[in-house]
């Protein structure tokens, strides 16, 4: 990370929003900026893509904090770096207010695998996944919305989080991964993707 001014710099932009809402994108409103993120992370709000991830219904804060991490190259992950390096704080705010505007992602469709989700249920109550995440995974404030989120892209971050590939603002999503194995952490991409 680039020290610590980065987390004032969110907060600034966190608040600036509170006094401009009036230069928010509308919820439901995909013409201008969020148009080519939608192409990829799905107009309703669901993504189809492999590793992409679903953001209907997304918490405004952790997306602006994603998408200033993207711009600020401090997450680095193509093709985001480069859609965000141009986005001003207005647009990170905007950004994040229609993603929070669009219908929470739907589980599959397909009847799950009870056992697989009875061993995650274990994990998540191990781990205190339901805390930070809420009970429901709909996540708060600047942590993450990962109910019915795809599982192949849940799968990556766990994995990414755990060997460090994914740097987090704190520590707490590598310390609580280390002692899980990879079939755990599938285990828990599942549960999530199908959790109703």
């Amino acid at each position: 990370m680039r020290g610590a001014g980065w987390l004032a710099s969110l907060i600034a932009i966190w608040l600036a929003g509170a006094a401009s809402a009036s230069a928010e994108e509308p919820p439901g409103n995909t013409s201008g900026k969020a148009a080519p993120c939608l192409v990829c992370h799905g107009a309703g709000g669901q993504s189809q893509l492999p590793t992409v991830p679903s953001l209907g219904a997304q918490r405004e804060p952790y997306t602006i904090t994603q998408l200033y991490l993207f711009r600020e190259k401090m997450r680095v992950a193509e093709p985001m770096n480069d859609l965000a390096k141009d986005l001003s704080d207005d647009d990170l705010r905007s950004l994040a207010a229609v993603f929070v505007g669009l219908p929470a992602p739907k589980p599959p469709t397909e009847a799950p695998d009870q056992a697989r989700l009875d061993r995650a249920a274990g994990l998540v109550g191990q781990n205190h996944c339901n805390i930070c995440h809420r009970p429901d995974f709909s996540g708060q404030e600047n942590v993450p919305r990962i109910a019915d989120q795809r599982e192949d892209y849940l799968l990556k971050s766990l994995r990414d989080y755990k060997s460090g590939k994914r740097p987090g603002y704190e520590p707490t999503m590598a310390e609580a991964l280390q002692p899980l194995s990879d079939a755990q952490l599938a285990d828990l991409a599942y549960y999530l993707a199908h959790f109703h």
